[in-house]
């Protein structure tokens, strides 16, 4: 079974719903979207080998895969989810696959913690992008694809996916992942989808705002004020969304969130 995250999402809370459980396992490779830990472990419960791999139509494909150890086998489930999450190491279809600083083409250091962009070459990155010659200057820069995903590397190797550059929160001059606050959301009981995105703010710059869809037995049982508390106890206060929306919350039909709307739905222009 191939599978966006998301449709993971939906069959964890089916399964919910019916109180089944795979009669075998089944092989599951997941893809389109960073894959909160909290879904993969729930998904790992039910009875699923989950494969998770990292990839773009520029590169043909899948170039990097969260290659698994058998060591890892006897780790606590939620260490094994957190694992799980990680992008990977590249593929042997992909010649070179670094995490660089974009303004020096440096490798970040191995230390899960400095993010730099991904950035990807070799003999099946794309030619360019049809009658634009513009943005394929813009993306094939100093010898390497632009990936526009950023990321840290950990002391393994194994690079993880932090945000895309133009999600990115700002907030006081610190970074700020949004999928590192959707990850904790998911984690909560309640939530069903959830999706971060930068709003202005007059002091700080931005402070990100959630937008979380709940699951239907929780609808009108839960209020912003609980979200934001259950956050603050997971998370550093600078991180904290300072707004929570409630409301479906439009993907395209492969899972992925349309933040383009969610900004628009919030009243800020950022592209």
């Amino acid at each position: 079974m191939c599978c966006a995250p998301t449709v993971l999402n939906f069959v964890v809370e089916g399964a919910e719903a019916s109180g089944a459980k795979l009669p075998r396992p089944v092989e599951v490779m997941t893809a389109g979207a960073a894959p909160p830990a909290a879904v993969l472990r729930a998904t790992e419960a039910l009875g699923f080998r989950i494969r998770h791999v990292y990839g773009m139509v520029e590169m043909h494909g899948v170039i990097a895969s969260c290659d698994w150890h058998p060591e890892w086998d006897d780790l606590p489930a939620e260490e094994r989810a957190r694992i799980r999450a990680r992008q990977g190491v590249r593929t042997v279809l992909c010649d070179d696959m670094k995490v660089l600083d974009a303004k020096t083409f440096m490798p970040v250091p191995a230390d899960g913690r400095t993010m730099g962009e991904v950035m990807m070459r070799g003999s099946v990155t794309m030619k360019g992008y049809f009658k634009n010659p513009s943005a394929t200057d813009e993306a094939l820069a100093g010898g390497w694809y632009h990936s526009g995903d950023l990321a840290i590397v950990h002391p393994d190797g194994y690079i993880e996916l932090r945000d895309r550059s133009k999600d990115i929160i700002i907030s006081g001059g610190e970074n700020i992942s949004s999928i590192e606050i959707e990850d904790v959301l998911y984690s909560h009981p309640a939530v069903s989808c959830a999706a971060v995105i930068a709003i202005a703010h007059q002091r700080w710059g931005e402070v990100p705002c959630a937008f979380v869809e709940l699951k239907p037995s929780y609808e009108g049982r839960v209020t912003a004020d609980e979200i934001v508390e259950f956050c603050r106890g997971r998370m550093a206060k600078f991180k904290v969304p300072g707004t929570v929306k409630f409301g479906a919350i439009e993907r395209t039909a492969t899972g992925k969130v349309q933040k383009f709307k969610l900004r628009a739905a919030a009243g800020t222009v950022r592209s």
